[in-house]
């Protein structure tokens, strides 16, 4: 957790480290989990990802991934892979 908000998983698929938000809803009443990745949050995310990597000390930027995997209260999971980039935010 970072000043500016939490990272729920960083992986990396090849080259890419990725971000993951993964939000969870028990109804689908306001849009679903997927939905609730507003573009408030995503800038929470974007940011909380630049401290990390500042933080953890890279010397060159990897190229970054941002996914959003929701669970519905059904229990179906969707995985968004580049949900959204930093210029979205």
């Amino acid at each position: 957790m970072f000043r500016g908000g939490e990272l729920d998983l960083i992986m990396r698929d090849g080259s890419q480290l990725v971000f993951v938000e993964v939000r969870q809803r028990s109804c689908s009443r306001f849009g679903g989990p997927l939905a609730s990745v507003h573009w408030r949050k995503q800038r929470r995310i974007v940011h909380a990802s630049r401290c990390w990597l500042l933080k953890t000390g890279w010397k060159t930027l990897p190229a970054c991934r941002f996914d959003v995997v929701g669970l519905d209260a059904h229990r179906q999971i969707s995985w968004i892979k580049a949900a959204f980039s930093l210029g979205d935010s």
